[in-house]
């Protein structure tokens, strides 16, 4: 049981450098039976996972693994200073009117979601102003 918990791995993590080690220690034995030992032990690697560990080791002369590099770049980074400019100057638009004004004005038409993202990214918040009109008028 202590040996699931060390090796905990969520899904789009590297595996740890322990197991990785482990798996490349075995370089004589076919990927298939390094795998199959490993998911025995319930340390789960795959056959792919073998195989491209052993061949980043002989190809590149590597046995860590390289930092992920799969982000894509927020939607919106182009339109950050032109938003947080215009929610500056109109504090009080909701998102729908900042979506509708960025597809005016820039021709970016972007989903709800995505201006949320953006507001939260700049660090601005949608937040009742405190001169609006109350929701309520006594405590209940």
């Amino acid at each position: 049981m202590e040996l699931e918990a060390a090796m905990a791995w969520r899904r789009g993590q590297a595996l740890g450098q322990d197991l990785r080690d482990r798996v490349l220690a075995d370089a004589g034995s076919p990927a298939r039976a390094v795998a199959a030992v490993r998911s025995m032990l319930r340390t789960g690697v795959s056959v792919s996972y073998v195989v491209k560990a052993r061949a980043r080791l002989r190809d590149a002369g590597e046995a860590r693994p390289r930092p992920q590099r799969n982000r894509v770049a927020p939607r919106l980074a182009p339109h950050q200073e032109a938003i947080r400019a215009e929610v500056a100057r109109r504090p009080s638009a909701t998102v729908a009117e900042l979506r509708a004004w960025l597809a005016a004005v820039h021709g970016a038409a972007v989903g709800h979601a995505a201006m949320w993202r953006a507001l939260d990214r700049l660090g601005l918040t949608r937040k009742k102003n405190r001169s609006g009109r109350r929701s309520r008028t006594a405590r209940t």
